[in-house]
């Protein structure tokens, strides 16, 4: 069992940038794709972005087309979410999932995801 971590929450003003940051517990992300989603209350999940397991390939939801970007360091064992021109429709919990199958392709279908991590909370108002 995968456990993930996610850190780098937090509250920011519009315009303003946060760095979230999605580690494993006892395992290595390497060989994995992994995906950064969304949940405001009262919507369904949404995916963010997603990387395959070199960094080649990532998709990107269009509304954070240009303003996120998604990376990795496998040697760091790290997933990265860099978040800039934050606007208040990005305020929800931020989840980061991995799938359990090496590959170098990646989704932001959720149900393709094996192991998801506890959340961390993004608000973003003045």
């Amino acid at each position: 069992q995968v456990q993930l971590v996610e850190s780098g929450g937090g509250l920011v003003q519009p315009g303003g940038s946060l760095r979230l940051s999605c580690a494993p517990s006892g395992s290595t992300l390497d060989s994995t794709a992994i995906g950064w989603f969304r949940q405001a209350p009262g919507k369904r999940r949404e995916g963010v972005a997603c990387i395959g397991h070199s960094g080649d390939i990532t998709h990107y939801l269009d509304s954070v087309e240009g303003r996120f970007t998604i990376s990795r360091d496998n040697a760091k064992n790290t997933v990265w979410l860099q978040m800039d021109s934050l606007r208040p429709e990005d305020t929800a919990v931020y989840y980061c999932a991995s799938n359990k199958t090496p590959g170098s392709s990646c989704t932001r279908i959720p149900a393709w995801y094996d192991y998801w991590g506890q959340g961390t909370q993004v608000t973003v108002s003045s």
